[in-house]
């Protein structure tokens, strides 16, 4: 029995591409198909910033993220909450995740978009929640619409057009986005109750004093009448 020339040189084809997935999946904590050929290039950078930042991260550790991220927001003027929505729908806060696409990172940058905004280690925190935090300011400030923007975030710019694109994967994005920071964003301020002004109390009174009847009015004496003279 011949066995196909296929055969041969089949295994050498997909061994690499298997175990490429394997390692973004184990490394990167996501869920990706062994015989995905998606993605390809992506992933292999993001294994590679991944195997060159972590030995870094195993001695010295990463800060929590909640601090990074609300000074992120200030400085680029983020409306409160909004980046750390973002950050827990793109890698639920994880520092090292890799998506099957092979964005990296809290903020889920894809190696072509780290490069862009400059920021060389997508996996140490600082910088990487530093550049989505620009990214996602430069879409606000280009489509004056939160909605739009964070499309833009997950599509990418050209692919929105004056309204969330349908993909997929958008249309799914934006609202887990706009759910998460219902959950994130400061309650507004709840608003003073109107001033009450005091009633003033009425001043009392003075009783008024009654005055006498005319008839109780003291009358004016009369003169005495002359006394007669008696004759004799």
């Amino acid at each position: 029995m011949t066995v196909p020339g296929w055969a041969w040189w089949l295994p050498c084809v997909l061994a690499p591409v298997v175990l490429l997935n394997v390692a973004v999946a184990w490394f990167g904590n996501s869920f990706v198909s062994p015989l995905s050929f998606s993605f390809l290039e992506a992933k292999a950078g993001a294994l590679r910033a991944y195997l060159a930042h972590r030995p870094s991260c195993l001695v010295e550790g990463h800060a929590p993220l909640e601090p990074v991220i609300d000074a992120a927001e200030r400085r680029h003027r983020l409306p409160a909450g909004l980046l750390r929505a973002l950050v827990q729908v793109e890698s639920e806060t994880r520092v090292h995740r890799i998506s099957p696409a092979g964005a990296m990172g809290p903020g889920q940058l894809m190696p072509g978009t780290a490069a862009m905004l400059g920021v060389k280690d997508p996996f140490d925190p600082e910088p990487a929640i530093d550049g989505s935090a620009r990214y996602l300011a430069q879409q606000l400030r280009r489509f004056g619409d939160v909605r739009l923007a964070v499309a833009a975030y997950n599509a990418g710019p050209g692919a929105v057009n004056g309204r969330v694109p349908r993909n997929g994967e958008t249309e799914f994005y934006v609202p887990k986005v706009l759910a998460a920071w219902e959950l994130t964003r400061p309650p507004p301020p709840r608003k003073a109750p109107p001033a009450v002004k005091p009633v003033a109390k009425p001043k009392p009174v003075a009783p008024a004093r009654s005055k006498a009847p005319a008839s109780a009015a003291k009358e004016p004496k009369k003169p005495a009448a002359p006394a007669e003279n008696g004759r004799s």
